[in-house]
């Protein structure tokens, strides 16, 4: 049989096509605009990604038989807002997880509410790409629109309706809306009631790997599929991913590098960061996991290549680098071009190059630029560290671990080793294992895990350069710190 996995990612949709013995037997990418209509905005028409799917799944379909494919299912970006219609028709473009615009209502979530008071309902306190803060400025600021929802969703969630016409949503999905009480896997009435929505406006709830229900007859015909194929709940992009590198069960851990950047790390146990600087939320395998979410890592690269330096030679650039100077850089780089959330929570936060001299080289900024992005990955891993949680090592996915540099600079600020899984396929892979779950090819997310994850290669941190590392990243947490005051007036 034949499984099809979606990645519905912020530039791209990504599908797979996956046999039984989990090999991937294509790629299609399709790719769809990104809108910026204010700054610190972020929007995307649903439309898009269903058209995505629309084109790529035929293509990906081509020299298979379609009647071989047996589930679907789909990992996708988190926390967007996604709002139809009595009549099921979007109402306004999707508000994305990088955007913004939620300053003011994070502030009195925080604030008003109270911390605590959101960690007790939700397990996580309020960031700016959360789904309740968007609801709360869209009944502030488009009330007419707001008065008309009848179902709110999550992006990955509009592709499954559009698949088989249910309003469904998954734990590890929905953990990121700060609606969902995550240790009791229901909706939160408090929070619910908090936003002037009701429980009949949200999606139904199922774990990830549970059938929602088959194509419909238009899908099925607008796909070349037959009806009988099964659409799991799907997940949200990084536990998708998890899934895809065997990041399940107690204690595993998983780095992705895409154009933003986490760190998670699984548990077969409910537990909660008392300072909520990690997320708290449901995992795939019916277990919870933390998470820790930087808002810019890949992205960073691109930015500062394509759009500063005006180059695609990513690895010439990389190459200009001279590695003993790795641990022994003296410019420093904070990767807050989207504000950031874990573990500082600051939509204020900007991108900041410091430290540069007359003799300061492009392959020194260039340098830079990754080791921002590899501290501020290490600040969240030294929250799960002040919790007393041990990290022995990580899988890494994710664009920017095709970098082989920039894999180093990771291991060895963070001194661990870093696998590298034989499939890296992200999260279009993970949700194609639990497609394969869902149609019974394997009994648990676990099991799918054990078979068909398999570990490529492996960066192992080099002691002298740990230390020097250690060095760095102590000068590095005094900057941020420094400029915290100062970002506000700069806007």
């Amino acid at each position: 049989m034949l499984y099809i996995g979606l990645d519905l990612g912020t530039s791209a949709c990504k599908l797979l096509l996956v046999d039984e013995t989990g090999a991937v037997r294509n790629t299609v990418t399709k790719s769809y605009p990104l809108s910026f209509p204010q700054p610190g905005w972020s929007e995307q028409a649903p439309e898009d990604w269903w058209q995505a799917v629309l084109a790529g799944v035929p293509e990906l379909l081509t020299g298979f038989d379609p009647a071989q494919v047996a589930g679907i299912g789909a990992g996708g970006q988190m926390h967007g807002l996604v709002a139809l219609d009595e009549a099921d028709r979007v109402l306004r473009p999707a508000i994305l997880w990088n955007d913004g615009r939620t300053a003011s209502q994070v502030d009195y979530l925080n604030g008003q509410v109270g911390k605590a008071v959101l960690s007790q309902r939700t397990a996580n306190i309020a960031f700016a790409g959360f789904t309740a803060p968007k609801l709360l400025w869209m009944r502030e600021n488009e009330p007419e629109l707001f008065a008309r929802i009848k179902k709110i969703m999550l992006p990955k969630d509009y592709l499954v309706y559009r698949l088989t016409g249910v309003h469904a949503t998954d734990y590890s999905d929905a953990s990121g809306m700060l609606l969902l009480d995550v240790e009791h896997k229901c909706w939160s009435a408090e929070m619910l009631a908090e936003c002037g929505v009701t429980e009949a406006q949200m999606p139904r709830l199922f774990e990830s790997w549970q059938p929602v229900g088959t194509l419909t007859a238009d899908a099925a015909r607008a796909l070349g599929l037959p009806e009988s194929v099964v659409v799991c709940a799907g997940a949200g992009d990084n536990a998708a991913a998890a899934v895809g590198t065997g990041t399940v069960g107690e204690g595993h851990c998983n780095i992705s590098l895409g154009t933003s950047g986490t760190i998670f790390i699984s548990s077969d146990k409910f537990g909660v960061d008392p300072n909520n600087a990690l997320h708290a939320f449901a995992h795939v395998d019916g277990g919870w996991h933390l998470m820790g979410c930087m808002l810019s890592a890949a992205s960073c690269n691109s930015w500062w290549q394509d759009q500063i330096i005006g180059t695609t030679d990513y690895k010439g650039e990389e190459a200009r680098i001279d590695p003993d100077k790795l641990g022994r850089n003296h410019v420093y780089f904070l990767p807050y071009l989207m504000g950031e959330r874990s573990p500082i929570n600051d939509t204020n936060a900007r991108a900041t190059f410091i430290g540069m001299t007359m003799d300061t080289s492009r392959a020194d900024m260039t340098q830079a630029m990754l080791e921002g992005v590899a501290f501020a990955i290490r600040d969240s891993f030294e929250v799960a560290r002040s919790l007393g949680i041990e990290i022995p090592r990580s899988n890494i996915c994710g664009g920017g671990s095709k970098s082989a540099l920039w894999k180093t600079i990771l291991a060895n600020v963070l001194g661990i080793p870093l696998d590298t899984v034989a499939t890296e396929q992200g999260p279009g892979y993970g949700a194609a294992m639990l497609a394969m779950v869902a149609c019974g090819q394997f009994a648990s997310v676990r099991q799918a895990a054990d078979a068909l994850v398999r570990i490529k290669s492996t960066v192992e941190p080099d002691p002298a350069l740990v230390a020097r590392y250690n060095d760095r990243y102590d000068r590095f947490q005094k900057i941020y710190p420094a400029c915290r005051e100062l970002f506000p007036q700069l806007m």
